[in-house]
């Protein structure tokens, strides 16, 4: 018999990735404030997966990967996507430039945290943090004004604070 309780986190990984999805839906329509709610929604699912499979005791390696992959979806491509479409399309093959390389850091970041033990801290900031810093970004820049420059500099920050082996967070 399967234990239901196994299954759990990944119901909750697999609905942050629905919320992704959505947001890329929303980007679509044109619906930035929704899609960038979307995302923060993915950031608040994403803290449950893991803390789940913790807690049932039921935690592994496919799991593992599972999340880095949703969370790729959520909170690389969903945010890029986002702040391309809504600002950074208007500098051309920069903002192009800029949204690739914040997704390619994402996923560099997700593949070291798979493979590297961390001895109490996380090295880099994680991509979850940083994808909701690009919808929160976002909502700001449709309710005031601000630089697309700006957002531009924002985005390469926030992809060098990914993959930084400088900055370290301590585990909770």
């Amino acid at each position: 018999m399967i234990k239901v309780k196994a299954h759990i986190p990944n119901m909750f990984t697999f609905f942050n990735l629905s919320l992704g999805i959505l947001a890329i839906v929303s980007i679509l329509g044109e619906a930035y404030t929704v899609s960038a709610l979307l995302i923060l929604l993915a950031a608040f699912m994403d803290r449950f997966d893991g803390k789940l499979a913790r807690k049932f005791d039921v935690e592994s390696e496919f799991g593992k990967e599972l999340d880095s992959l949703c969370d790729l979806i959520s909170f690389g491509v969903a945010p890029a996507i986002l702040i391309w479409s809504y600002q950074l399309n208007n500098i051309g093959v920069l903002g192009l430039a800029i949204i690739l390389l914040f997704a390619i850091c994402g996923a560099y970041r997700l593949a070291r945290f798979n493979i590297i033990e961390f001895e109490g801290f996380y090295m880099g900031i994680p991509i979850t943090l940083c994808g909701g810093i690009v919808a929160l970004l976002t909502l700001y820049s449709i309710n005031y004004s601000s630089s697309i420059y700006f957002t531009g500099l924002i985005m390469l920050f926030l992809s060098y604070s990914m993959i930084s082996k400088r900055i370290k967070l301590k585990k909770r």
